[in-house]
C-alpha cells in the first residue's frame, strides 16, 4: 500500500512539473510574439493552405489581365443590372433628347459651325504605325522625336509637327532618312492627319454631294498623312455621312470613294515609310501610286478635272526659297485639277499662296483665248474666305495676327510612348485656303434656316401674348378649343420662319449658296452678359466687329453665344459693324483697329489698386467738371 501512494504521489508530482514547464515555454514564446500561436486542426490548417493558394493565383491572372482589355458581363442574377444598363429604346430615347437639345440652334448657325470635335485615328491606321513602332527600338525613336520635333529653347516642352531637317551632306541625310521617317510617322503623321481631315470633312460639306471626287494628286505626300485623310474622308455608301470621328471602327481605306491617289515627294525615306504602312493594307479599288515629281503626262484637261482634287498639306514651309513656293502653286495650278487644296503652319505662305492663285484665275478670265478653249475660268475662294479680294490679315514680314484654326487630336497610345507624355490630347494648329475654279457663287437674297427652337419658343411666347383673352381657363384644363389654337400658333411660327415649305434637303442646298457671303469668325468671339462681340472676315475683305445684344433676339444671341472660332455667322447684327485696321507699315499704329480680336482695355496683371492715383482722377473730373459749368455759366450770361 505504502508503494502504491508513493507512486501515485510522484505521478501527480511529475505532471505538475511538466504543466509547469510547458507553460515556461509558452510565456518565452510569447514574449517574443505579440500574438502567441494557435493549435489548430491539421484538416482546418489544410483547408487555410489552399485558399492562400487560390488567392494567390487569383491575384496573378488579376495582374497579368489588367494590361489589355477584358469584356463585360450582365449576369441575370444581378439585382443593379436594369439600373446600369439601357435598352435600345431607351438609349433612343436618350439620343433624341440630345438631337432636341442639338435643335436649339438654328440650321445655319448649324451648318456653320460644322466642327469635329476631337479627331480619333482609324483602327486600320493605329494598327500599320503600331506594328512598325514595335519592330524599331524604342529609345532610339524617342531620341530621334525629341531632335526633329522638340522645341527645347522653350520654357516648357513644346513639340512640333514640323519638319525641316538639314544635314551637312546627302551621305548624312542618307543615313538617318529611315530613321527620321520612323519618327515622323510616329509624331507628325497623326497631327498632319487631323488638320487634313478636318478641312477635307469641311470642304465636302461645303460643295455638297455634287461634288465627287475620284482622283487625288498630293504633292508632299511624306508618308502618306493625306492618302489616308482623303481615303477616309471620302467614304462610299448611302451612310457616308453620318460617320462620326469616334465611330472610326467602320471607316476604312478600302470603303473610300476614291479611285486613284498619286503622292509626289523626293524624299526617299518617308516615301518608303509611307509605302510600307499601306502595304498590308486592304486597298479596295483604290489605285496608290507614288512619284518623285509630276509629269506632263499627268496634266489633265479642265473636263477631266472636275472630279480632281489637289492636295498640298505641310509642304510649302519645308521649301527654302520663294521661289520654289511660286514653282510649286504654278505646278498645282497647271495640274488641272479643278480643286485645289493647301495646309500649312505657316499662315505668310499660304496667304501668298492664295494671292497667286487667283491672280492666276483672273489672267485667264482677262485672256481671250481661254474662253475658246473651256467655259470654266477663273478662280474663287471656297474657304475659309468669303471674299476673293486682298486678305486683310496678311502684312509680310511684320504681320502679328494670323488666320489660323486649330484642330484636337486624341493621342493613339504609341504617341504617348514616344513623346513620354501622359496627356491624352494634342492640339494642331494650321492655317488653309480652298480654291476652286469658275466664278463664285452669286450671293442669294434668300435668307433660310434662321429660326431654332430658341427662335420658335420665342416667337411662340409673342403670338400667345398677342391673342387676346376672351375667356378664362383652370390651371391644367386643355380643352380642344386651346389645343386647336397652340395648333394654329404654331403654324403661325414655321409660317414667319419661312422653312415651311422646304425640306431638310432644300434647306441645306439654300444654305450652302447662302454661306459664300457668310463672315467667318477669325479670332474667339468675346462673350460677355448682356451682348456677344465676334472679329470676323466679311464679304467686303475687311475684319469687321459685330456685335449682338440680347435685344435683337433670343435665337441670334444664342447662335453667337454658341459660336466658335473658326465658324460662318448667318445672322446679320443689330447695329452696324465696325471696321478694325491693321498698321499700313512697320512701326504705324492707327487709332482705330489696334485691338482686333481683343479687349479694347486690357486688364493689367499684377499691379495694384493705388489709392492716390484714384484720388487724382476724382480730381482731375471735379475740375472738368467746374470748367464745363463755368463754360456754360458764361454762354448763358
Amino acid at each position: 500500500m505504502l508503494r502504491l501512494g508513493c507512486r501515485r504521489t510522484l505521478g501527480v508530482v511529475f505532471r505538475h512539473k511538466t504543466d509547469i514547464v510547458r507553460c515556461s515555454s509558452n510565456s518565452a514564446s510569447s514574449s517574443h510574439h505579440p500574438n502567441a500561436p494557435l493549435e489548430l486542426d491539421p484538416a482546418f490548417q489544410a483547408l487555410l493552405r489552399d485558399i492562400d493558394i487560390s488567392l494567390r493565383n487569383k491575384t496573378q491572372e488579376h495582374t497579368s489581365s489588367s494590361r489589355g482589355p477584358r469584356e463585360l458581363e450582365v449576369f441575370p442574377h444581378d439585382p443593379e443590372s436594369e439600373a446600369d444598363y439601357l435598352s435600345s429604346a431607351e438609349l433612343d430615347a436618350r439620343d433624341d433628347l440630345l438631337n432636341q437639345k442639338e435643335g436649339r440652334k438654328s440650321p445655319a448657325a448649324a451648318f456653320g459651325s460644322q466642327r469635329i470635335g476631337a479627331v480619333v485615328l482609324p483602327f486600320e491606321l493605329q494598327s500599320s504605325i503600331g506594328r512598325m513602332v514595335a519592330d524599331s527600338d524604342k529609345h532610339e525613336l524617342h531620341h530621334d522625336a525629341k531632335r526633329l520635333f522638340m522645341d527645347e529653347s522653350a520654357s516648357r516642352v513644346e513639340w512640333n509637327a514640323s519638319y525641316d531637317a538639314q544635314y551637312k551632306s546627302g551621305k548624312e541625310a542618307g543615313r538617318h532618312a529611315l530613321k527620321d521617317a520612323t519618327a515622323f510617322a510616329t509624331v507628325a503623321l497623326p497631327a498632319h492627319y487631323s488638320a487634313i481631315y478636318a478641312v477635307l470633312d469641311h470642304v465636302k460639306q461645303r460643295l455638297g454631294p455634287e461634288w465627287g471626287v475620284e482622283r487625288v494628286i498630293d504633292w508632299g505626300a511624306a508618308t502618306g498623312s493625306g492618302l489616308w485623310a482623303s481615303g477616309h474622308a471620302f467614304q462610299q455608301g448611302s451612310d457616308a455621312d453620318d460617320f462620326a470621328p469616334s465611330d472610326m471602327e467602320d471607316i476604312r481605306i478600302s470603303r473610300s470613294s476614291l479611285v486613284s491617289y498619286l503622292g509626289i515627294d523626293k524624299r526617299e525615306g518617308l516615301v518608303r515609310i509611307g509605302k510600307r504602312l499601306i502595304k498590308d493594307v486592304e486597298t479596295g479599288t483604290l489605285s496608290v501610286s507614288w512619284q518623285k515629281s509630276f509629269h506632263e503626262d499627268d496634266v489633265l484637261s479642265r473636263e477631266d478635272g472636275s472630279n480632281v482634287m489637289a492636295l498640298s498639306a505641310f509642304l510649302l514651309s519645308s521649301l527654302p526659297t520663294h521661289v520654289d513656293r511660286k514653282l510649286l502653286v504654278k505646278e498645282i495650278w497647271d495640274s488641272g485639277a479643278e480643286v485645289i487644296v493647301l495646309i500649312d503652319h505657316n499662315f505668310e505662305m499660304i496667304a501668298e499662296a492664295r494671292e497667286q492663285l487667283l491672280k492666276l484665275g483672273r489672267k485667264e478670265l482677262d485672256n481671250p483665248a481661254m474662253a475658246e478653249e473651256t467655259t470654266l475660268r477663273g478662280a474663287h475662294v471656297v474657304a475659309p474666305c468669303p471674299h476673293d479680294g486682298a486678305c486683310p490679315l496678311y502684312h509680310p514680314g511684320y504681320g502679328k495676327l494670323e488666320c489660323s484654326f486649330t484642330q484636337r487630336l486624341q493621342r493613339p497610345e504609341f504617341v504617348r510612348k514616344t513623346k513620354h507624355s501622359g496627356i491624352g490630347h494634342e492640339n494642331m494648329n494650321y492655317s488653309y485656303v480652298v480654291v476652286r475654279r469658275g466664278p463664285r457663287p452669286a450671293p442669294t437674297a434668300t435668307k433660310v434656316g434662321r429660326v431654332g427652337d430658341v427662335g420658335r419658343r420665342e416667337l411662340a411666347k409673342h403670338l400667345e401674348d398677342s391673342i387676346p383673352m376672351t375667356q378664362l381657363s383652370v390651371a391644367g384644363d386643355h380643352s380642344p378649343e386651346h389645343t386647336n389654337n397652340d395648333w394654329k400658333q404654331l403654324v403661325d411660327v414655321e409660317a414667319r420662319s419661312g422653312d415651311a415649305a422646304l425640306d431638310s434637303d432644300q434647306v441645306t442646298a439654300a444654305l450652302r449658296q447662302e454661306s459664300y457671303s457668310w463672315p467667318r469668325l477669325v479670332f474667339p468671339p468675346l462673350k460677355r452678359s448682356g451682348h456677344i462681340i465676334l472679329d470676323s472676315c466679311t464679304t467686303e475683305g475687311q475684319i469687321m466687329r459685330m456685335t449682338i445684344p440680347k435685344s435683337q433676339g433670343k435665337q441670334p444671341f444664342y447662335d453667337a453665344r454658341k459660336s466658335n472660332w473658326g465658324d460662318l455667322f448667318p445672322h446679320e447684327p443689330k447695329n452696324p459693324p465696325q471696321v478694325r485696321h491693321q498698321p499700313s507699315r512697320p512701326g504705324h499704329t492707327p487709332s482705330e483697329g489696334q485691338d482686333i480680336g481683343k479687349r479694347k482695355y486690357e486688364r493689367t496683371i499684377g499691379q495694384k489698386a493705388s489709392y492716390g492715383k484714384l484720388a487724382e482722377d476724382i480730381k482731375e473730373r471735379r475740375r472738368y467738371q467746374r470748367r464745363a459749368r463755368r463754360l456754360v455759366e458764361a454762354y448763358d450770361n
